[in-house]
């Protein structure tokens, strides 16, 4: 998931692209000088057609394609236009290829001006229905996925659409406010209507600092809506960055910034949680998930504050705090939809707990485990450095130091990073050989081959991967099952992310000419794709692991396969490599591994989340009656928890810490609380179980 920062071309990619765009610009510039919006499409749309790794053909099709993101994404909740407004629009449809050509951005500054407009109208929509008190008893319901509805067809079915949406609003509130007052004292306790009123005030300051913002918004903004939407078709991954959103590029709320620890990016309106920092307060709190979003920001003993379409800089600044302060973001849960509070403790990160560490399962038959958050690396190559690859083998040789007979390399949420790292890890459990293959769209695959001859592990090895492995991980995962190392475990797939993204610095290709036009921001552009050595991307459909787990992710489609204009899964001819002789070993290990997790008890309660958590996702439309809504809420939460104790619950592991990092730490009483605190969770792990057994069959 974490995008690979190479630098695949040198002065000749910058030059050549350079002269591309001298000759595109100074045939258009002739009549259109002055603008810098056209500028930027040019750049942009000849950046993408040279360097893309699947340039697209600007056809009707693209031009489709382009008319339907931006409308999704300028109103995403059809919160703004109408049938009315979209009928207008349908000119423009199949010739936003041919303006595109022509330097023209009319379709934007049509479809924007409109926007506008209709904002404007709006406001005086939720002022007026916020003035009066809504009537929780009738038997109303509301879509909660705008992608199941259309847009309204009328002013006054556009102005029904938002009182269903803020009476909606108003509810969820009310609930809220009755749950947290639940222990108060009944002298301190607000009524119902109390609640109402209170909710209707709260809602109306939180929409009228809404369309603040939007009014407030720069054109570069809302120009970037329209370019992102058009740079969407070529993948989800290539996008434009404004000089703003190049500064909050990879932002981490973590170290001297004292905050939670997690990567944010803008998305619907919303923020989305895109990585978690490992060590870091989200991450040991651990309820913030990966694709969450988060719709309010409240700071110690405050009321919670809106930040639909608030820029991410703004939310950033809320979020940031110092040491020991708490903040409560209200988000919606990407895998089930619900709305959840989550309180984050803020910290600077534990470095410690970001690196590979180890611990020991069992007594008599050791087995080694060992912990990887993701792929770092000492990319300015300093003393202090760290290397996931060189801490990995340091585990590795403290756990043959205690004379294990297998392995278990844990790489689930491990959202990649270092490729060099990665190919250096797998090459610890093999002998030689290749070990990926990078692919630009033209000429050959390139194979990146195990550096070291040397074998520093050949027992028994067993890699656990889940939905939110991706990457690097996807990689490593992927080498070890085709030369038939290791038996790997996990959901249904792994994330499918196999594609990589360099950043083009758009004011690095500029002619000088238009050196008045500065700055104007970035460009990510996919420009390879990785390979398994069988020949098979890990693109969409990630690495199937041989035992499979039911997990609450299981009936659920997660990961690449997720995204719209996602690359597709290809194939190329193999590389050459000599698998080991596991196979019918392999294989018998897998049957019966599989068969006893399809009669685990456990196991089936997870199905059963799974079925649930399917259900509640597809079930969006809910329900206004007050009454019917509080028996719903219960009933979800009733079956989370029954899920979650059943995580909590230890599986009998027996688990200890190395004893060469007791010794190293046995004075430190910080370290040695959350070294107890970590072999605590272990112990709860189920999948780990269940990995040690396949360890310890496939080592006899």
């Amino acid at each position: 998931m974490k995008i690979l920062k190479i630098r695949p071309f040198s002065w000749l990619f910058n030059l050549t692209l350079v002269l591309v765009l001298l000759i595109t610009l100074a045939s258009y510039t002739f009549c259109h000088r002055e603008d810098k919006d056209q500028i930027l499409l040019l750049l942009i749309t000849n950046t993408l057609e040279q360097y893309h790794y699947s340039p697209k053909e600007l056809n009707d099709s693209f031009s489709e394609n382009v008319f339907n993101e931006y409308l999704k994404n300028l109103d995403y909740s059809k919160r703004f236009f109408t049938k009315e407004d979209i009928s207008k629009f349908q000119v423009y449809k199949t010739k936003i290829d041919d303006q595109i050509a022509a330097g023209s951005v009319e379709f934007y500054k049509t479809v924007s001006n409109a926007f506008s407009a209709n904002v404007e109208k709006v406001k005086g929509y939720y002022t007026e229905i916020l003035s009066n008190p809504f009537d929780f008893k009738s038997n109303e319901t509301y879509e909660t996925n705008s992608e199941k509805t259309e847009f309204p067809a009328s002013d006054q079915a556009l102005k029904e659409s938002w009182r269903k949406s803020l009476k909606y609003q108003v509810l969820v509130r009310i609930d809220d406010a009755l749950k947290a007052q639940e222990n108060y004292a009944d002298s301190a306790k607000k009524t119902f209507d109390q609640l109402e009123k209170d909710a209707r005030k709260q809602l109306l300051k939180s929409h009228n600092d809404w369309f603040k913002r939007i009014k407030e918004n720069k054109d570069i903004d809302n120009y970037s809506i329209f370019l992102n939407s058009m740079i969407t078709v070529f993948d989800p991954h290539s996008q434009y960055q404004t000089p703003k959103d190049k500064k909050n590029f990879d932002i981490r709320m973590s170290g001297q910034l004292e905050g939670i620890g997690a990567m944010l990016q803008a998305d619907e309106g919303y923020i989305k949680i895109v990585d978690i920092v490992p060590g870091s307060p989200s991450w040991l709190q651990g309820e913030l998930k990966v694709n969450d979003k988060i719709m309010k920001v409240a700071q110690q003993n405050a009321e919670a504050v809106d930040i639909y379409d608030m820029p991410i800089d703004d939310v950033v600044d809320m979020i940031r705090g110092k040491k020991g302060t708490k903040v409560t973001l209200t988000v919606k849960r990407h895998i089930d939809g619900t709305i959840k509070n989550i309180t984050i403790t803020r910290d600077v990160v534990i470095i410690e707990e970001s690196y590979a560490r180890s611990a020991i399962i069992g007594d008599k038959e050791k087995i080694g485990y060992i912990y990887l958050p993701n792929f770092y690396a000492n990319f300015e190559q300093t003393s202090t450095g760290r290397s996931s690859s060189v801490d990995v083998a340091n585990e590795v040789v403290k756990l043959k130091n205690e004379n294990v007979k297998g392995i278990i390399l844990d790489l689930r949420n491990n959202g990649g990073g270092s490729l060099p790292d990665a190919i250096q890890m797998a090459g610890l459990f093999i002998k030689q050989g290749p070990i990926v293959q990078v692919k630009t769209n033209t000429g050959p695959a390139r194979v990146y081959n195990d550096p070291d001859k040397n074998v520093l592990f050949e027992g028994g090895l067993v890699v656990l991967v889940n939905s939110f492995s991706a990457s690097a991980s996807e990689i490593l995962a992927a080498a070890m099952q085709d030369y038939n190392r290791a038996i790997i475990m996990g959901g249904a797939s792994t994330f499918g992310k196999g594609t990589v993204q360099t950043v083009v610095e758009l004011d690095d290709i500029i002619s000088p000419t238009y050196a008045q036009y500065k700055p104007l921001g970035s460009m990510l552009v996919t420009i390879q794709k990785f390979y398994r050595i069988n020949g098979g991307a890990t693109q969409l459909k990630g690495v199937v692991p041989d035992i499979i787990f039911p997990d609450i992710y299981s009936e659920i489609e997660t990961g690449e396969r997720e995204q719209d204009f996602a690359l597709p899964w290809t194939k190329i001819n193999p590389a050459p490599y000599t698998a080991f002789p596991n196979a019918a070993k392999f294989k018998q290990v897998v049957d019966t591994e599989s068969k006893s997790i399809a009669s685990n008890p456990t196991f089936n309660v997870f199905r059963e989340q799974a079925q649930d958590l399917k259900k509640q996702r597809n079930q969006t439309e809910v329900t206004l009656n007050y009454e019917k809504y509080k028996k719903q809420e219960a009933e979800t939460i009733a079956k989370r928890k029954k899920y979650e104790e059943l995580v909590k619950q230890t599986n009998g592991l027996a688990i200890r810490a190395l004893l060469a990092d007791e010794a190293k730490i046995k004075n430190d009483t910080a370290a040695l609380n959350r070294s107890g605190n970590w072999i605590k969770d272990l112990q709860k792990d189920l999948y780990l179980k269940e990995a040690a057994k396949v360890v310890e069959a496939i080592s006899k």
